[in-house]
Order: C-alpha cells, then structure tokens, then sequence
C-alpha cells in the first residue's frame, strides 16, 4: 500500500492539503531510476497542483580491453540476467564482432545481436523505427529494466539511445564509445536524437546511459580522421573550461592524433597522457553536461561551436568535428570582436585546432541567409530567451552571447575571413567532409 503522508506548509491555509508519497522499493520499476513527487490539494475542491521528479546515477568509467574475456565489467552485468541485447555498429561488428560473441560464450551469456549501420545518413527516424523492431515484442522484448548494450560511435549513441528511451517509454542503456565523438561527448551524453531535414538534432530526448565505458584502446582501428573529428570535442572543453586540457593538447595534440591516442606503438609516457587527457575532457563535459541533464539552464559551455554549425553542418555536408571546430574558430573571432578576448588566446585557439588538421574557416560563413537562420533555430531549441552562445573569454573561460545582431554577425564573418586568408591552407582542414571518409 502507498504510504501518505500529510505535511503541514505555514505559507498555505490550513484547508490545504499537502501530500507526498513514499513508494516502497520492492516497488521500484528499474533498479537505474528513483522518483519521488508530491500533491497539493487547494482545498476547494476546485484544483490541485502535482509535483514530481525523478533522479538517476550515470556511471562513467575509463575502462582498456573492455572485450578480453578476464575483465570481469560487462559480465558483472549480465550474469545474472542470463543475456544480454546488444545494438553494434556495422564496422565495429566487422572488426570486434568476434570478440564480442567470444566475450559472452566465455562467460555463457547468451548474446543477441544487431549490427547497425551507422553514418551521418543514417541518423534518421526510420533508423530508430529498426531498432525499436528489435529491442520490441516482434524482436527480443527487452525487459523495461534490462540494460541494453549499445557498441559504437556518435550517431549510433543518439539512435539506439532515442530507441532505448522510446521503449517501454525508458529502457536503461550500457554505452561503449569507439570513437573519440562517442567515448568523450556523445556516448555519456543525456541527448539522444535524429536529424531533421535541415537541422542536426532537431529530435529527440534526454535519456543519458546508466553507464558509459570508455575504452580507448577501440581507437587503434580507426581512421585517422575519425580521430581527428573527435578531437574538435575535446578542444572545446579545453577552450571553455579548462586550461590545462588546452596545455595538454597543445603540447600532445598531434603526437596523440599520430599515435590514435596511444594505442599504435608503445609509448607509456603517451599512454598515461592519453588517459589524462580523455579523463579530464570527460569529467569537464559531465561536469556541466550530467549536472543539466535535461537542459534546463542554458549556460552550457560544451555547447561551444555548436551554436551556427548545426544548420550550416548539413548545409556543407561536413564531418562534425570540423563543423564545431569551424564554429569554435569563429565564436573566438566573435569574442575578440566583442572585446570578451585578447587575440593572442584566439590566436592559441585557432593554432591548437589547425594543427591537429581541424578546419577553421569555410566560405558556409558567408552565407548570412544560413548563418541567420541558424541562430532564429538556435533561440527556438534554447527557448527563445536568448541565443545564449557559449563564447571564450579567456582560455579555460567562457561567458554567454545573449543576442548577436546581424550587423555584428556581418563583421566577425569578415575578420575572421581577414585572419584565416592568412593561414597557409586558408583555414581548411583534412579530410572535413563526409564524403571524404565515405559517409556522405
């Protein structure tokens, strides 16, 4: 039986009613997710307002060889649910499927499985629709609290992540990022969402995974450019929160690309950086990010570069990190426009990401049609109380641009232009567009 229990509120009139209700556990419909609320009655028979909120714990956790059957982590979940459902990414599947299934038959788990292909053109509702299939009654009929497991990169984290809360309305999720986006930004990430037709993320829902295991040693086998896209995710974090981060990339930023973040060769000097570094750009993001999980404040600096790229992303078809990098070069030519930062620190900024090859300019810039639209979709996502970009002020600082006019949107374009002329590839990076690691 529900356990009432009246309280008494001095700013109400005694005919109030004030009720909160203490669910027992044996209750509880998930061990991930606890909720309590509250009812107050008007007394007039007339109204009555309810109250109600839920909590969770997301995990995060920096986790090698997460595969070799002696780490006991992904067992520890699944023994005793006697499977696991598992959604991984078509590549991954290709290269690490073996090992998965060898994974679970060593520790006699039955295993069921979906590779899932997942590029930027697959970040479509009929991609969630497969994978509702799947986790469904017609497919494994998940249970409302067994912990998916979801392998891959970034747009296989916001997919499966939007199935998984769609699901019994919220099915808990366990995230393995294998690419830099995904183990540092949008695996642990409470965002999970589709692409509209003209807008990156435009649908979706927050519904974090209950844990998040980083395992860097999935990097060995990507292209260098997927980890080069990843990196822009860091900078930012580095730029608007944390400057020994900046320091550190600054210092290691290209031997760590070279080297896919310590995983080719044997250095353990690099490694015991490369640990630091994907440590300390996670806790700066979850800092900020887990602590918002459903964006009910606005001051977010991990949303930095991500103000104008959304719209014009699409537009140029380019990979993300090049877009947010694009955006995070600008947003500093922005803020020294604005006299928030020195131009040396902008200087620092656009140098760190040209030389991981990051893209700095893009002629899209000049589109004010795209980059006006962009901000108008931009105020409607953050709730039109402000466009609220993230701009740095500082390294390791930032602060927030409520509006920005189209006048001074017109001539930070045409300084950062002046400045990016200059650079030896005129601000372009490597390998930016999606087509050029085939994913357009």
């Amino acid at each position: 039986m529900v356990q009432a229990k009246p309280l008494t509120d001095k700013n109400v009139s005694e005919s109030n009613q004030i009720i909160q209700f203490n669910h027992p556990v044996k209750y509880r419909t998930s061990e991930w997710y606890t909720g309590h609320g509250e009812i107050v009655a008007s007394g007039d028979n007339r109204s009555f307002e309810v109250s109600a909120s839920y909590n969770l714990k997301a995990t995060v956790k920096l986790v090698n060889e997460i595969l070799n059957p002696e780490n006991p982590t992904l067992a520890e979940i699944y023994s005793s649910r006697g499977r696991c459902v598992a959604i991984v990414d078509l590549t991954v599947d290709e290269l690490y499927g073996e090992a998965i299934r060898g994974y679970f038959e060593y520790h006699d788990i039955s295993l069921e499985l979906l590779p899932c292909r997942a590029w930027e053109s697959d970040k479509t509702p009929q991609t969630v629709h497969k994978l509702l299939g799947f986790l469904g009654k017609d497919g494994c009929d998940v249970s409302r609290n067994e912990p998916v497991l979801v392998i891959g990169g970034g747009v296989l984290s916001d997919v499966a992540g939007l199935a998984c809360a769609l699901q019994h309305r919220r099915t808990p999720y366990v995230m393995i990022g294998t690419t830099v986006v995904a183990a540092i930004d949008a695996g642990p990430s409470p965002r999970t969402c589709t692409n509209g037709s003209q807008f990156k993320n435009s649908m979706g829902v927050y519904h974090p995974p209950v844990l998040t295991l980083v395992d860097r040693t999935f990097f060995r086998t990507l292209e260098t450019g997927h980890v080069r896209n990843g990196m822009a995710e860091i900078i930012k974090m580095a730029v608007t929160d944390d400057p020994v981060l900046f320091e550190l990339m600054e210092k290691y930023g290209t031997r760590l690309l070279e080297t896919h973040f310590a995983t080719l060769g044997d250095d353990e000097e690099l490694s015991g950086i490369a640990d630091e570094v994907i440590y300390r750009a996670l806790f700066s993001y979850m800092k900020h990010e887990g602590t918002n999980m459903f964006e009910t404040y606005q001051d977010r600096p991990h949303a930095y570069g991500h103000t104008w790229s959304p719209r014009f992303e699409p537009a140029a078809k380019l990979m993300h990190g090049h877009a947010v990098s694009i955006g995070m070069a600008f947003g500093a030519s922005l803020a020294t426009e604005m006299g928030w930062l020195s131009p040396s620190d902008r200087d620092r900024i656009l140098a760190l990401c040209s030389s991981v090859g990051l893209s700095v300019y893009h002629s899209i810039l000049e589109d004010m049609d795209i980059m006006l639209e962009g901000q108008k979709n931009m105020r409607r996502k953050r709730g039109e109380g402000g466009l609220w970009a993230p701009l740095p002020t500082a390294i390791g600082e930032c602060d927030y641009a409520q509006d920005i006019s189209s006048g001074l949107l017109q001539q930070a374009v045409d300084h950062h232009k002046g400045i990016c002329v200059s650079l030896p590839s005129g601000g372009e990076g490597k390998e930016m567009y999606l087509s050029d690691l085939g994913l357009a």
